[in-house]
């Protein structure tokens, strides 16, 4: 096809929108799962019990140490043979999930860990568990602390969904590349696909920066009014 058509780009948009509504929903549900991942392996990561450290240590290890689209095809290719048949959708939002978790766990855990000690110490000092002293001390501050690295991993949830393409699943690059295999128009609708993929980054990266304004010093504040509340 010679020269740009943009009239290529105005047919294929419906199908080339419905992909990125699968490439969000992937991601909104990845996501949601690989924070519940991430903070129960944070936790566990800091276990006094050493058997939770190791397991907790080996998860993080043994998905950071492998390709994300050999997960994906360990759930989808693999556990047939065990006799555990996965869909797409749902071994898409498994892998994605899971291997988000691994990161997720590592921001969790810094940003517990940078919590100031005398904060930690004081909380104790007044009679509270472990558990109250992370959900009412720890927790809070850590969130503004995490908030930048989640925003990195986010975004590279949203590239990482591209991946999923590779079981069938019909995201936005499988849409491009189904638009393309039609009409030999690799620039125009490459181009779209890749301009929609940057739109949704610069928008979570916007969403993010807003919360950061927003919780900046609450967290803090919320902890520092907690150990008022006891008499700190």
């Amino acid at each position: 096809m010679n020269g740009f058509d943009t009239n290529v780009i105005l047919e294929w948009a419906p199908l080339l929108f419905e992909g990125l509504l699968v490439t969000i929903a992937f991601t909104l549900g990845s996501l949601v799962l690989g924070l519940l991942i991430g903070l129960l392996v944070a936790v566990a990561g800091m276990s006094r019990h050493f058997l939770l450290r190791l397991a907790a240590r080996a998860y993080v290890d043994a998905i950071r140490g492998t390709p994300l689209l050999l997960q994906l095809f360990i759930l989808y290719y693999g556990l047939p043979a065990a006799g555990i048949k996965l869909t797409a959708p749902v071994a898409g939002i498994l892998g994605l999930g899971i291997n988000a978790g691994a990161y997720l766990a590592e921001i969790f855990r810094a940003g517990i860990e940078a919590v100031p000690r005398p904060h930690v110490q004081a909380a104790r000092s007044l009679g509270m568990s472990s558990r109250q002293t992370l959900v009412r001390i720890q927790l809070p501050q850590a969130i503004a602390l995490v908030l930048p690295p989640m925003a990195n991993e986010m975004i590279s949830l949203v590239k990482s969904t591209s991946l999923i393409s590779t079981i069938s699943i019909g995201e936005l690059l499988r849409s491009g590349q189904i638009a393309v295999s039609i009409t030999f128009a690799p620039l125009e609708i490459y181009l779209v696909v890749a301009a929609l993929y940057l739109a949704l980054n610069l928008l979570l990266s916007s969403l993010v920066r807003h919360l950061e304004m927003r919780t900046g010093s609450r967290g803090r504040s919320e902890a520092n009014r907690t150990l008022q509340d006891v008499g700190v």
